[in-house]
């Protein structure tokens, strides 16, 4: 596991509630398996989720994103592959609720030697509280 540094940045615009950005910087884990490039890294206060773990494998094509930890109480897992539609379950204070996520660009750059970027602009509907468009980037240095 190599130590990095990373840059993550999310916005999120919602029809009802408006525009959100947020960024912050922590640190994280970078590995290799079986020829897979995964990236670590434990949330944050700043994220809403202290003591979640996130976990993304990373693929040319698609990213697979995973959080698990005591505070979401449900594991919660999203596809993101380009025009591509995950359905599943994102975990609320309120319990779990359906979420709907359609992927519109996805870019990955990330190397072992280099870390790099990975950008996903996606639309997200959490059936019934809200819908909107969303933007994630990481940008992943030693």
């Amino acid at each position: 596991m190599k130590p990095v540094v990373l840059t993550i940045t999310g916005q999120h615009a919602y029809d009802e509630t408006g525009d959100d950005a947020m960024e912050f910087v922590t640190e994280g884990k970078l590995y290799d398996r079986n020829g897979t490039i995964y990236l670590t890294y434990d949330e944050s206060y700043l994220t809403g989720m202290p003591g979640t773990r996130t976990r993304l494998k990373l693929e040319p094509d698609k990213v697979h994103m995973t959080r698990r930890g005591k505070p979401i109480g449900l594991d919660t897992e999203i596809h993101f592959e380009k025009g591509k539609r995950y359905q599943g379950y994102y975990d609320t204070e309120f319990g779990p609720i359906e979420m709907e996520v359609l992927t519109n660009e996805l870019s990955n750059t990330v190397t072992m030697e280099d870390g790099g970027d990975v950008d996903i602009d996606y639309n997200i509907s959490l059936k019934g509280l809200a819908e909107g468009r969303s933007r994630l980037k990481i940008n992943v240095r030693s």
